[in-house]
């Protein structure tokens, strides 16, 4: 039986190049009365991506993350982290495959540092340290790939979105 050829196959390689603090702020408007207050505030969490290409096979992939902690409609604090990544993304057959690298591998690598830049962003404040859970990037990936598939086919069967093209 002969040995399958993979000197023709490219080796892919996802290598972070550069992990960095692009921006990060903490507001604490009601500061300093906030702080003789009860604390039982209600978190909100919101986490936003965005990829660009910064060169040949070079992409920085930005985490955005907001805290924001609500004492009834007043804010105790809002805390903003935007921790960035640098990666050389090479070998990959497809650019859907590269994106799936940079939608869901890099933010990966990227969060447990943004959320320790949020721990202890809130713990300067002089508040408890936010503590976010793991998120499964790869998976919201998915499903926002499965997402942006499914109004594509329901735009093309309505005849509305004649130049759509399903891949």
């Amino acid at each position: 039986m002969a040995e399958p050829n993979t000197a023709s196959l490219p080796t892919r390689q996802v290598l972070l190049q550069r992990l960095f603090l692009k921006d990060c702020s903490l507001e604490v408007p009601l500061a300093p009365q906030v702080f003789s207050r009860q604390w039982n505030p209600t978190i909100d969490v919101q986490i936003n991506s965005n990829i660009s290409g910064i060169g040949e096979q070079l992409f920085q992939v930005v985490l955005a993350v907001t805290v924001t902690a609500k004492l009834g409609e007043e804010i105790g604090f809002l805390a903003e982290v935007h921790q960035a990544g640098i990666f050389h993304v090479s070998g990959f057959e497809s650019e859907a495959e590269v994106q799936g690298v940079l939608g869901g591998y890099c933010p990966n690598v990227i969060f447990p540092f943004a959320r320790e830049a949020i721990a202890e962003l809130t713990q300067r404040g002089s508040f408890p340290p936010v503590l976010l859970q793991p998120i499964n990037f790869e998976g919201l990936y998915m499903e926002h790939v499965n997402k942006q598939r499914g109004q594509s086919a329901e735009i093309s069967a309505s005849g509305d979105g004649s130049n759509v093209v399903l891949q």
